[in-house]
């Protein structure tokens, strides 16, 4: 699971902090690397900065797609999706060995974001080397359904990409209160949901400091007992390793 710093609309930057992250994930041994939600746009308003708002087959995705084969792993990434028929999705895809798998649009669209974006409405399961895995995005954490549906379709991981932005003022920010309080979240809901399916929950969050806001980090793992068996430990950029046993 990666901590990343993903700037508004920097997609090119973006791209190259994934690549450096995926090569290192690589050469320590990891089969999935997983980003934060939106980390190739960044958490962008989608009518301010309308030209990183991108679609499946843009080159950026493309791009993403080519370098799990470069490095023979599988990459969950995401951005903002264009939707030919309203506002744009939050979008978590899936890119193995070269080939596109699929992608998750985020279902819990709620408070700013209803004014922003669309819910999806699937819950797809992906396997890759033998592992089935479901995708869940932020504030898909109020939802326990999401978590019991990919239970029920046999999932033994859901990967949580998460970029939920910190309260108050930049120049005072107290980045200790807003990591331990994206902490304490995940700890209380996602360890419960991991104990009551009895799945493996992962966590990637957004990173520091962007244009006009700021991201707590924190890696996670939490295993079928609903224990938080691995974390990062802070909230600077990184790479959180993790092995699970199916």
């Amino acid at each position: 699971m990666v901590q990343m710093n993903c700037e508004k609309a920097a997609i090119d930057r973006n791209l190259r902090s994934m690549r450096a992250s995926i090569a290192a994930g690589r050469a320590g041994g990891a089969d999935i690397v997983c980003f934060p939600e939106m980390n190739i746009t960044g958490y962008i308003d989608p009518f301010n900065q309308p030209h990183a708002v991108l679609s499946l087959d843009h080159q950026a995705v493309g791009e993403v797609v080519r370098m799990s084969a470069l490095y023979s792993v599988c990459v969950i990434a995401g951005f903002v999706e264009y939707n030919p028929g309203g506002k744009p999705y939050i979008n978590q895809f899936v890119a193995h060995n070269g080939r596109l798998l699929g992608c998750y649009r985020k279902k819990t669209i709620k408070d700013e974001e209803v004014y922003w974006f669309a819910p999806g409405d699937r819950q797809p399961i992906f396997s890759v080397a033998g592992l089935t895995f479901g995708l869940s995005v932020c504030a898909d954490i109020d939802d326990p359904d999401i978590f019991r549906e990919y239970a029920r379709k046999g999932a033994a991981i859901v990967f949580e990409s998460a970029a939920p932005g910190l309260y108050g003022e930049q120049e005072t920010r107290n980045w200790a209160s807003g990591y331990n309080w994206w902490r304490s979240n995940c700890i209380a809901k996602l360890g419960a949901y991991a104990a009551e399916q009895s799945i493996y929950i992962g966590v990637a969050t957004q990173a520091g400091r962007t244009m006009d806001e700021d991201f707590p980090g924190g890696g996670y793992l939490f295993d079928p007992r609903g224990e938080c068996v691995k974390e990062s430990g802070d909230w600077g950029e990184g790479i959180l390793y993790a092995e699970i046993s199916v």
